[in-house]
């Protein structure tokens, strides 16, 4: 902050002409200069944590996934269906969770009721579900239209889709192997994505969050908790790291 105002006061002292000059020599112009930049613990080639930051904690990831899920917790109720666990139906839904289901795409998984491949799921019953929790999964199915044409039709008429994709963030080598890694989402793309099915005004609401410290912290492996809420809770649209989608079938 310093810096940044005594920068003002000799652009102001300068004359014109000679900031003009100045301006004009590569990095001089800049604050700070370039190539003067103190990136301190950050400067390395390699992340302080390859594990998203859940060796030093939540990963930031996580804390705009709990926000998302918090904002939108009265939707969490009766028969709920959530991917790999049902952590979340429980910690958001609580006593108004009636039935909860967990999904997995091959067997097993001993937590899971249902197992199914998303793109190819006649066998799940239509109208199933009061609301599914689909926490960034889409970026591991490569005919995701398919997978999110599925999501509406099991749901129950009024029921809620509550899901979010990932903008900015590494791969995951533990779940690619597996799945593979396909996709990476914006605002723009998720509502392009979902509206088609889940058409206006049945899509509700399409929420970003993220901002350019909390992005580097995430790539770098720093957790939630090695940043400030206020500046967790910033967001900047140029900054897409979590894309929560709202979305209910009419």
């Amino acid at each position: 902050m310093i810096r940044r105002q005594l920068k003002r006061i000799l652009q102001g002292k300068v004359p014109a002409f000679l900031y003009r000059k100045i301006a004009g020599l590569k990095g001089l112009a800049q604050w700070p200069p370039v190539g003067m930049v103190r990136f301190g613990d950050l400067r390395n080639l390699e992340p302080l944590d390859r594990n998203f930051g859940f060796r030093r904690g939540k990963p930031v990831d996580r804390y705009y996934i709990e926000k998302f899920l918090a904002i939108h917790s009265e939707d969490i109720r009766g028969r709920v269906l959530e991917i790999y666990d049902n952590e979340y139906t429980l910690r958001f839904g609580g006593s108004r969770v009636t039935q909860s289901d967990i999904l997995h795409k091959t067997s097993g998984n001993p937590k899971a009721t249902i197992v199914a491949d998303l793109t190819e799921a006649d066998h799940i019953p239509a109208g199933a579900f009061d609301c599914i929790i689909f926490i960034n999964t889409l970026q591991y199915i490569y005919f995701m239209e398919k997978a999110v044409r599925t999501l509406y039709r099991i749901l129950k008429p009024q029921g809620t889709l509550l899901a979010t994709l990932p903008g900015i963030s590494k791969i995951s080598r533990e779940d690619q192997p597996q799945w593979g890694e396909y996709w990476r989402f914006t605002e723009d793309s998720a509502r392009l994505l979902f509206s088609p099915v889940f058409s206006p005004p049945d899509l509700h609401q399409v929420q970003t969050f993220g901002n350019v410290l909390s992005s580097i912290a995430f790539l770098h492996g720093l957790a939630a908790e090695d940043i400030a809420p206020e500046e967790l809770d910033y967001r900047d649209k140029d900054y897409q790291m979590i894309i929560g989608v709202r979305a209910k079938k009419s």
